[in-house]
């Protein structure tokens, strides 16, 4: 039986800036890591940046991935 916790996501990552976001999705997948951006800015005024952007991995390589981003990110 697999565990229960293995499918799930972890935010590792967030910004109120959504292509920050998307470059760290990209970096992650250089290194083969899965990750998802989750946009929950508000659409209604987009100019006012209301809300953030996060980047989301399995809880498996959440670990992983935040040591790519402390050591390998340059945009943040």
């Amino acid at each position: 039986m697999a565990n229960p916790g293995s499918d799930s996501w972890e935010s590792i990552y967030s910004s109120p800036l959504p292509h920050r976001a998307e470059l760290a999705k990209a970096l992650l997948a250089e290194h083969d890591i899965p990750a998802v951006v989750v946009n929950s800015q508000s659409s209604s005024y987009p100019t006012l940046s209301l809300g953030k952007s996060e980047v989301h991995v399995m809880a498996k390589d959440a670990i992983l991935a935040k040591v790519i981003l402390d050591n390998e990110a340059t945009f943040s």
